[in-house]
């Protein structure tokens, strides 16, 4: 049986444990040697993703602290397995017995019975979002990396229930300025108050999530079944509240013109640059030097207090209201983990197409 526990090549990123089990980890397998890092920096992206800072997050606190177990000494990276836990510290597993018994619309309850045969009812499990602690600690390490090459991974809320904001000028100060990392301060206060109603209302809302890759260069991804997009794709379509991806103008060049659609090419200086970027810096699954741009979209959260129907494990059609702590809205939260697949997959495939030329090899050899 596959594990599918684990995504990555060179870097390899593997995560653990339960909603409301002792903790949630990570292993890092592959990360280069010599990298600075430290508890303190992979606790700003875990401060992003945790509950309770905003009264349109669940109340639930948690501080959410990691503790690198292995892999770094000193300060920086040894090159072996980095190992890193956040323990569970506020779970009330009482508030998810009733849910043994029956099966939450819109969550895994179901499909995990039939694979398995029986589930960890408290929470979700594997399939909480509380396993995306173990993605972001991860993240956290590749986005690091990723600086020390001059690449940036940036992430924030583009639409929240229709509510679409200005993306002309982002910047990461703009989008920590909005409770739900709109990079538009106006959108965010419509956005704020659509989640006010529905919140009275006993109901969540969805959204979409951009991710900007820039500094990639060009080169990075397989021409075939590792094309960079694709990969993209499956890391941000593996979080679980993601129901689609699209990346450049994505779905909208269905119905665009090949004339509008192609983008054409123009010399910068000495370089090749694009005048467009309806590619979303990606060609024939190959980086082609733009930003890359994706897009994820989140669905609403499926643990809503309003009456719904379902059935039970005795096979009844019955009436359920959900009881706990739960988000009106995963989006805000979910950035950081959008943000930390992508960061994942560019690092991973970034060191793989370092070998795709002997170019690049005679020139590590002339280093050494």
């Amino acid at each position: 049986m596959a594990a599918g526990s684990s995504f990555g090549n060179l870097f390899r990123v593997t995560t653990w444990g339960e909603s409301h089990g002792k903790g949630i980890g990570v292993v890092v397998d592959g990360c280069p040697a010599g990298l600075e890092i430290s508890e303190e920096v992979i606790q700003k992206y875990l401060n992003r993703r945790k509950p309770g800072q905003t009264r349109y997050s669940t109340p639930r606190k948690e501080d959410d602290l990691v503790e690198i177990q292995s892999g770094v000494f000193e300060g920086k990276t040894t090159g072996t397995p980095i190992s890193m836990v956040v323990y569970n510290k506020t779970q009330r597993s009482k508030d998810y017995s009733e849910i043994a018994k029956y099966y939450r619309p819109g969550h895994a309850d179901y499909t995990f019975d039939e694979k398995f045969g029986f589930r960890d009812y408290r929470g979700g499990g594997r399939s909480s979002g509380r396993e995306t602690i173990g993605r972001v600690a991860a993240g956290a390490i590749a986005c690091e990396a990723l600086k020390q090459l001059g690449v940036n991974v940036m992430a924030y809320s583009k639409a929240i229930g229709g509510i679409e904001a200005d993306t002309t000028d982002v910047s990461f100060d703009k989008i920590m300025e909005s409770p739900l990392y709109m990079p538009d301060i106006a959108a965010s206060h419509k956005a704020e108050k659509l989640l006010e109603e529905k919140m009275n209302e006993q109901d969540s809302v969805g959204g979409i999530i951009e991710c900007v890759i820039s500094g990639i260069p060009t080169g990075v991804g397989e021409p075939v079944f590792e094309k960079l997009d694709a990969n993209l794709a499956k890391a941000v379509m593996s979080i679980g509240a993601v129901k689609g991806v699209e990346i450049g103008a994505g779905f909208e060049a269905a119905s665009m013109y090949g004339s509008d659609n192609n983008d054409a090419f123009k010399m910068d200086g000495e370089n090749i640059s694009k005048k467009t970027n309806n590619a979303g810096g990606i060609l024939g699954g190959i980086s082609d030097g733009s930003d890359i741009v994706l897009r994820a979209a989140v669905k609403p959260t499926p643990s809503i207090a309003r009456s719904q129907e379902t059935v039970n494990r005795d096979g009844e059609d019955i009436e359920v209201q959900i009881k706990g702590r739960h988000d009106p809205i995963i989006v805000p939260r979910a950035v950081v983990v959008v943000e930390s697949m992508a960061a994942i997959c560019a690092f991973d495939m970034l060191l793989e197409s370092m070998t795709s030329k002997m170019y690049n090899i005679k020139k590590y050899f002339e280093r050494i």
